[in-house]
């Protein structure tokens, strides 16, 4: 396949995506009524569901199992605050300027990214933590930047989502505990030195490339590891995607090293989450600007023998000036019981929106209808990530049936399960044929008052189950229960 096909064929699978996304309100674009205006786009109801879910399973991921620290700071920035982080010198094209008072006198910014609010509640953070190190704090919020939308309308906007982490560690210890738990994970790398010299990514064991040196340490290794399970456990193809690190030319100010993880999609290879090696930039920039130092201690045991260098220094009169020279170093000895240091920061940001329109090209796929005259549409998201999880309809207009429908859909609430019911009465197929397109992994047909129909979505394969069971096995599939194992326990039933 030439480039110019391989271009239309990714064109014609943006157009099918979009198209089916619009129809069913996935997204909607947002100040359509007024003409002219185009770029920003609303999610609507299925929309709203997918990215809750996706945040969801962040948190759970992330802040529950990594014990995190989550704050919600403000979205609006005082000045000060941006120009010592380097954002008001590198990056004013890209901020919205505001004020931060009625009278207009104390300049600030829509924020660029949430990690700053996380660096100035240093001192606070740290004492949650019990003054240990390390400990990682989380947001998630909007941030705003001066992009232009056109020509990657559905992947740059000017106000998104990002879900950051900002990990604090002691600069002269890196290792993470946990690091043996991701270092045998083997994942598409893209390391410097294989770009500057024309060759592809490659499949390396983390474990390996953090003993190379290729990634500088076992804390960003762990992040790049964790950041990889999140993706391929929400849909995303372990194929495509990839960790490219960062070239000389392209590092941000505040990194010393810095991991994208890239998605493939019909837009090429995006960068969707950023992986850093802040150093002590922040800390330390944000302690020079505002006079109140952001440390960490660290108390001995026993006290530490230390040789300090001593220096004499002799002042010399020349005219109406002094020099003041150092004329004699002497070595001592002294004893330390506390050290006193800036923390290493290793941040990761996820853009949300990019990561979901990735998952929607990535679980996106046609097949056949049943009699095979037409091409149907279906989205395979994971339950996790299924904006529906279940849809009941009964059969036929049969009161019983629709009564039936009712009482399962009132027991998946009950469960926290959400549902769609439909009592339209139209053809069973095109019933399923919406489904599918919604990506609801499961589907529940009442056509008697004692058991029911369970079809899932990817074999369209289906089963009989009691009314009595049938929402404790929806509940059971979408935590994780695989249908083989629920074919070996209920009767088919034929498609």
């Amino acid at each position: 396949m030439d480039a110019a096909q391989e271009a239309q064929k990714r064109e014609a699978l943006r157009e099918s995506v979009v198209n089916t996304l619009k129809r069913h309100l996935f997204l909607i674009p947002s100040f359509d009524i007024y003409s002219g205006i185009d770029g920003p786009r609303s999610y609507g109801p299925p929309g709203c569901a997918v990215e809750g879910n996706v945040l969801a399973f962040w948190r759970q991921h992330f802040v529950l199992k990594e014990h995190m620290l989550e704050v919600q700071c403000p979205s609006i920035i005082p000045e000060v605050v941006l120009k010592a982080s380097g954002h008001v010198d590198k990056s004013t094209d890209l901020m919205f300027q505001t004020s931060i008072d009625p009278s207009g006198l104390i300049p600030g910014y829509m924020r660029p990214e949430t990690a700053q609010g996380i660096f100035v509640n240093f001192n606070d953070l740290y004492h949650a933590n019990d003054n240990k190190l390390p400990f990682a704090a989380a947001q998630i919020g909007k941030a705003f930047r001066n992009e232009i939308c056109p020509p990657q309308g559905l992947l740059r906007h000017c106000e998104f989502t990002l879900a950051e982490i900002e990990h604090f560690v002691d600069p002269e210890n890196k290792s993470h505990p946990k690091f043996s738990g991701v270092s045998k994970l083997e994942i598409f790398m893209f390391p410097r030195d294989d770009q500057v010299s024309g060759r592809q990514a490659r499949k390396m064991l983390i474990g390996e490339a953090v003993y190379k040196g290729i990634i500088g340490d076992e804390t960003l290794g762990y992040f790049i590891g964790r950041v990889y399970l999140f993706l391929t456990c929400l849909g995303i193809d372990t194929d495509r995607l990839r960790f490219r690190q960062h070239l000389a030319n392209e590092m941000e100010h505040y990194a010393v090293d810095c991991w994208d993880a890239e998605i493939e999609s019909s837009y090429g290879w995006i960068m969707c989450v950023g992986i850093a090696d802040r150093s002590t930039y922040d800390l330390l920039a944000h302690s020079a600007e505002s006079g109140v130092p952001l440390e960490a201690h660290e108390k001995f045991a026993e006290p530490r023998e230390v040789q300090s260098m001593k220096m004499n220094i002799l002042s010399i009169s020349k005219g109406k000036k002094k020099e003041h020279l150092p004329i004699k170093k002497k070595k001592e000895k002294e004893k330390e019981h506390l050290r006193v240091f800036t923390p290493s920061v290793t941040g990761s940001s996820f853009v949300i929106e990019r990561i979901i329109y990735c998952l929607y090209e990535h679980l996106f796929h046609t097949r056949a209808s049943k009699d095979g005259d037409k091409q149907q549409n279906v989205f395979r998201f994971p339950p996790l990530v299924a904006p529906i999880k279940c849809t009941v309809f009964p059969l036929g207009k049969n009161q019983q049936y629709e009564e039936v429908a009712k009482e399962i859909a009132k027991s998946l609430t009950a469960l926290g399960i959400s549902k769609r019911i439909d009592i339209t009465g139209t053809s069973i197929g095109k019933r399923y044929a919406i489904t599918d397109e919604l990506g609801v992994p499961l589907a529940i047909a009442v056509d008697s008052t004692s058991s029911v129909i369970v079809r899932y979505r990817d074999s369209k394969e289906q089963v009989r189950v009691d009314v009595d069971e049938v929402a404790s096995l929806v509940k059971e599939v979408i935590d994780g229960v695989s249908w083989a194992n629920v074919l070996q326990r209920y009767p088919t039933h034929p498609s």
